[in-house]
């Protein structure tokens, strides 16, 4: 059985008086591409930072590949990491920037460097800081992935990207994902980007993990009940209601099937993945959901 790329308990990370992260408790499989999505401030680069090892938590535990995060040499070099910005050295040519990649990463695969560089079209002598914003994020991707590691993780990398540009870079993250057999974390606002490239899901909002599994799965199992408002005052047992709208004549409620059995109620319909994200970010900024009582009120 593979290893869980991430594993997390409690997991709490604080600054002072400010909770970046409260209590996330997390278990992903391997071989997923995972979409970690939440407004500014939600704790989704405090959650990154963990899991690379650049920060301690608070309180909790975490372990990435079935280690603590940059336990020693050898785990680092098992995790990819791209922060925010793609971080390049404007004053290194392309070229110097994989001489160091080489230099600095034992298990650095050189023929995935050579050949994604060729195949997207880098001059290797210019300096990255003549680089468009597209090609930066390219090279950050291709030196992530050329030191072979078991997990590549993304903070918002295509946020600054024009369309173009943000699809060439996800196309050649799909495809460094087959060429490698590697697990992908990725953050991002663009909900539509992370339905086409991820199979699992973390919605963080308000310091904490609203929901998280596979996006077929959670898809499956959100559902939009339309009825007559008075007409939806008891929900079968395992149904927790998300959120509620009201009318003078109708009620819509968005709920999460736990069961895993079909909701055999009428006016109930499965809700896309973008409609399913938002109802858990409104819902994290009223604090709580509506209780079936005040859906009646």
């Amino acid at each position: 059985m593979n290893t869980p790329v991430l594993t997390a308990h409690a997991l709490t990370k604080r600054y002072g008086r400010h909770t970046a992260l409260t209590e996330a408790t997390l278990d992903i499989p391997a071989g997923r591409i995972v979409g970690l999505v939440g407004p500014n401030g939600a704790g989704k680069s405090t959650l990154l930072a963990l899991a690379a090892g650049l920060i301690r938590p608070t309180s909790g535990h975490i372990e990435v590949l079935g280690q603590t995060p940059a336990a020693d040499a050898k785990q680092l070099a098992r995790v990819g990491f791209v922060a925010q910005d793609t971080p390049v050295y404007p004053g290194l040519t392309v070229a110097d920037h994989l001489r160091m990649g080489e230099h600095l990463n034992p298990g650095w695969d050189r023929k995935i460097a050579d050949d994604r560089i060729r195949q997207i079209g880098l001059d290797t002598s210019k300096k990255a800081g003549r680089l468009s914003g597209g090609q930066r994020a390219q090279l950050a991707l291709t030196l992530a992935a050329a030191k072979r590691p078991e997990l590549l993780i993304f903070d918002e990398p295509v946020a600054a990207l024009d369309p173009l540009a943000r699809r060439a870079f996800l196309q050649n993250l799909m495809e460094f994902v087959a060429d490698i057999d590697v697990s992908v974390i990725l953050s991002s606002h663009l909900i539509g980007d992370v339905e086409r490239v991820c199979d699992h899901l973390i919605i963080l909002a308000e310091s904490r993990v609203q929901a998280a599994g596979e996006i077929d799965e959670l898809t499956a199992n959100h559902h939009r009940i339309v009825g007559p408002r008075g007409g939806l005052d008891h929900l079968p047992a395992g149904v927790d209601l998300i959120a509620a709208e009201h009318t003078d004549r109708q009620t819509t409620l968005i709920v999460h099937n736990t069961n895993g059995t079909p909701l055999n109620l009428p006016g109930a319909e499965p809700i896309g993945l973008e409609d399913m994200v938002l109802t858990y970010l409104h819902r994290a900024e009223g604090t709580t959901a509506p209780t079936l009582e005040e859906t009646r009120a």
